[in-house]
């Protein structure tokens, strides 16, 4: 039996991989049984993202991503075009100043802490986030991305250069160039491997485990930090965001094949 996993998660996955196509009700409750999930937690978490405002009736027992999903889910649904948002570096750095907002307000401050981690920020001091100024349209481009995420727009967002030396390094050393560098190629290899043997899977455990494998490594995508050389080794990210792309085709198309013969259409 599959270990069974949170079928409001695995709901919402699915919806934000049918790139804006309804969700029904049947195929929720077939996609989730791969999972060891019961029809009635299927319905049970339905009702709940239904009343949260994460998903939205669209029709008869179908569903699409509600206005709460709204922001972040047009934000995670872009990953795939991650690199098209980087442009080379000359040393700057882009800054964001919390020390002006509350801290008691937890869903604000789970908002503002999402918002910087998908934006890539590290804290170079308690109230003060940095990331290297690599992003097309710089400043006013990031600020306008953390806004619809979730940070209060009274945060500063402002570009910064010539740091004092200890803070320069400090700021260099915030991210764990070795470790996003094995992942890239761990990931690669892992995928790779997979699609090469997938023809001999059954369908159901294919489906199941390109779901798996897909979630984690777009997950690792959506939020890496784009960083540039020196800090990474952009070629290694590039290759495994092109090997994430295929494996992500494959496993719609192995999705798209399940449901056809789990609810044949006449």
């Amino acid at each position: 039996m599959p270990t069974p996993l949170n079928p409001k998660r695995l709901i919402l996955n699915l919806l934000r991989a049918a790139d804006g196509a309804s969700l029904s009700t049947r195929d929720a409750t077939a996609a989730c049984a791969l999972f060891g999930i019961r029809e009635s937690n299927v319905r049970v978490a339905l009702v709940r993202l239904s009343t949260a405002g994460l998903i939205e009736a669209a029709g008869r027992g179908h569903y699409r991503l509600g206005p709460q999903a709204g922001p972040l889910a047009d934000d995670v649904s872009h990953w795939h075009e991650a690199e098209s948002r980087v442009c080379d570096w000359d040393g700057g750095w882009l800054m964001v100043s919390t020390g002006g907002l509350g801290r008691s307000d937890r869903p604000a401050l789970h908002a503002r802490d999402r918002a910087l981690a998908l934006a890539g920020f590290q804290a170079l001091e308690p109230t003060l986030y940095v990331r290297p100024d690599n992003m097309v349209g710089h400043a006013a481009a990031v600020r306008e991305r953390l806004h619809k995420l979730g940070l209060h727009e009274q945060a500063p967002v402002f570009a910064a250069r010539d740091l004092d030396p200890r803070r320069e390094q400090e700021a260099r050393t915030l991210w764990d160039g070795a470790a996003l560098n094995a992942s890239y190629r761990s990931t690669c290899q892992k995928l790779q491997q997979w699609m090469a043997r997938a023809d001999q899977i059954d369908l159901d455990v294919a489906a199941r485990e390109s779901f798996l494998l897909g979630n984690d490594a777009i997950r690792q995508l959506v939020f890496d930090p784009l960083l540039p050389e020196p800090l990474v080794d952009v070629s290694a990210r590039r290759a495994c965001t092109q090997v994430v792309q295929a494996f992500d085709q494959m496993g719609h198309a192995i999705w798209r094949r399940l449901l056809s013969q789990v609810h044949p259409h006449p």
